[in-house]
């Protein structure tokens, strides 16, 4: 697994990484969607990238000043 951090223009990218079997899907749980709908409280967004045997990478985008 992988966490990164960083500050960008716009604000705050965190991604995290692994290299597991992949397959995560938002659409077929409350997990990933309910962090989204949390981050988007916050003006942020959650993009979710996982092919099958791919791995999983999260990536949350938050605004701030």
């Amino acid at each position: 697994m992988c966490l990164t951090a960083r500050r960008t223009r716009g604000g705050l990218e965190v991604e995290v990484a692994d290299d597991g079997v992949g397959g995560a899907d938002a659409s077929r749980g409350s997990g990933l969607q309910g962090l989204a709908d949390r981050l988007a409280v916050l003006g942020a967004r959650l993009v979710v990238s996982s092919p099958t045997d791919g791995g999983t990478r999260v990536r949350a985008v938050i605004p701030c000043a």
